[in-house]
C-alpha cells in the first residue's frame, strides 16, 4: 500500500515531464518519425538554462528576498506586481519576466501567492502580445509577413489593453495579509552583482545583441564559483524539449487536415492548447495570408492549458516546486479555470472586433 502511495505520489509530482515524454513516443509512433530538433528550439533551450542560472544564484545571494522585502512595505502589492509583468513582458519576453517576477512574489511574506502567480502569468501572456519582441511568435509573424511595427501593434492593441484593463481589476480585488511572520533582515551576498551582471548578459543575446554561445559564462561561472547554482529544474527543461518534439510530430499529424484558412483564428488558438502557441504559428502561416487572425489566435491560445505557452509551463512549475507552496491540485484546478476564462475572453473579444480588423 505505501509502495503505491509513494508511486502516485511521484505521478502527481512528475506528471509535466511524463505526459510530454509518453506524447513524444506515441506520436513518433503514429508518424513513423522522430522529431527533428530545430537549431532555434536548441537555442531557446540552453537560454532558458542559463536564465535559470542566473536567477536561482540571484535567489540564493539573498538579492530576490531582500527586493521582496522591500516591496513587502508599500501598499497595492498584487497591483505592482501583475503590472510590472505585464510591461516587462513587453520588453523581455514572457518567459524572462516569469522567471524573475515568480520567483520574487514566491519570497513576499504575504498570503494569495497562488492567485498573483495565476495573474502574472496572464499579464506576461497579453503583454508580450503587444509588440514584436514580445514573445517568438510574435517576432516570426511580424518578420514571416512583412508587417509595418504600427500596423502590428494597432492590431493586437485591444487584445492587450482589455486584459491590462481585467488584471488592473482582478490585482485591485485581491486581499492579501502580508507580514505573516517576522524575518530577519536579508543580507546580500557579494555574488549577487556578478549574477546581476551575467542576467544582463542573458538578456543581450535574447535581443541579440550578443551571440547565444555568450551564455557559456554564465555555466563557467556558476561550475567555478557556484556550483549550487546549477540545481536548476532539469525536469522542466525535459519538458520543453519532450513538447517541442510533440509539436514537430503533431505538424505532420495536422498539415494534411487544413486546407481552409477561413477560420485561422480559431484553429489556431485550439491547437495552440496541445501543441503551444510558437509551433502553431510555424505551422498555421504555411496556410494562411491572414496575419491578423494568426496574430490573435496564437496569442489568444497562450490562455488555457498549461501548453499553451512555455510561460504558462514557467510560471507553473517554478511555482509547484517551490518549498514554500503546497496543494498544487487546487492551484492547478485555479490555474485552468482562470486561463480558460481568459480565452474565453479573448474568442468573444475577437470576434466583436473581427469586422474592424479584417477591413485592416
Amino acid at each position: 500500500m505505501k509502495a503505491q502511495v509513494t508511486f502516485i505520489d511521484f505521478i502527481l509530482k512528475n506528471w509535466l515531464i511524463i505526459a510530454p515524454g509518453a506524447g513524444v513516443a506515441l506520436t513518433s509512433f503514429y508518424t513513423k518519425h522522430f522529431p527533428v530538433y530545430s537549431v532555434q528550439e536548441i537555442q531557446v533551450l540552453f537560454i532558458l538554462f542559463v536564465l535559470f542560472i542566473a536567477v536561482n544564484g540571484l535567489q540564493k545571494s539573498g538579492l530576490i528576498l531582500k527586493i521582496a522585502q522591500s516591496m513587502e512595505k508599500g501598499n497595492a502589492i498584487p497591483l505592482k506586481l501583475v503590472v510590472t509583468t505585464f510591461f516587462l513582458s513587453m520588453l523581455v519576453t514572457n518567459d524572462i519576466a516569469l522567471i524573475v517576477i515568480v520567483p520574487l512574489t514566491l519570497s513576499l511574506n504575504i498570503n494569495r501567492k497562488d492567485v498573483l502567480v495565476i495573474l502574472e502569468a496572464l499579464a506576461a501572456n497579453s503583454g508580450s502580445a503587444l509588440t514584436p519582441v514580445g514573445n517568438p511568435q510574435n517576432l516570426f509573424v511580424y518578420w514571416f509577413y512583412g508587417v509595418d511595427p504600427d500596423t502590428f501593434i494597432k492590431t493586437i492593441a485591444p487584445f492587450s489593453l482589455v486584459f491590462l484593463g481585467l488584471l488592473i481589476i482582478s490585482s485591485l480585488l485581491v486581499k492579501i495579509r502580508n507580514g505573516l511572520q517576522e524575518n530577519p533582515v536579508q543580507k546580500i551576498n557579494k555574488k549577487a552583482y556578478v549574477y546581476g551582471m551575467l542576467l544582463f548578459i542573458v538578456l543581450l543575446t535574447v535581443f541579440h545583441v550578443f551571440p547565444v554561445l555568450a551564455g557559456i559564462v554564465v555555466i563557467l561561472f556558476a561550475l567555478i564559483f557556484d556550483r549550487k547554482a546549477l540545481r536548476v529544474d532539469y525536469a522542466l527543461l525535459f519538458s520543453f524539449l519532450f513538447f517541442f518534439g510533440i509539436a514537430d510530430n503533431l505538424k505532420i499529424i495536422l498539415a494534411s487536415e487544413i486546407s481552409n484558412s477561413g477560420h485561422i483564428f480559431l484553429f489556431s488558438a485550439l491547437a495552440s492548447q496541445v501543441m503551444s502557441n510558437v509551433p502553431a504559428t510555424l505551422l498555421f502561416a504555411k496556410f494562411t495570408t491572414n496575419w491578423q487572425a494568426l496574430l490573435w489566435g496564437v496569442n489568444a491560445g497562450g490562455f488555457g492549458s498549461l501548453f499553451g505557452s512555455l510561460a504558462n509551463l514557467i510560471a507553473y512549475k517554478i511555482y509547484v516546486t517551490h518549498e514554500g507552496t503546497n496543494n498544487t491540485a487546487r492551484f492547478t484546478a485555479r490555474f485552468l479555470i482562470m486561463g480558460y476564462v481568459a480565452l474565453f475572453v479573448s474568442i468573444v473579444l475577437y470576434f466583436i472586433l473581427y469586422q474592424t480588423h479584417a477591413s485592416l
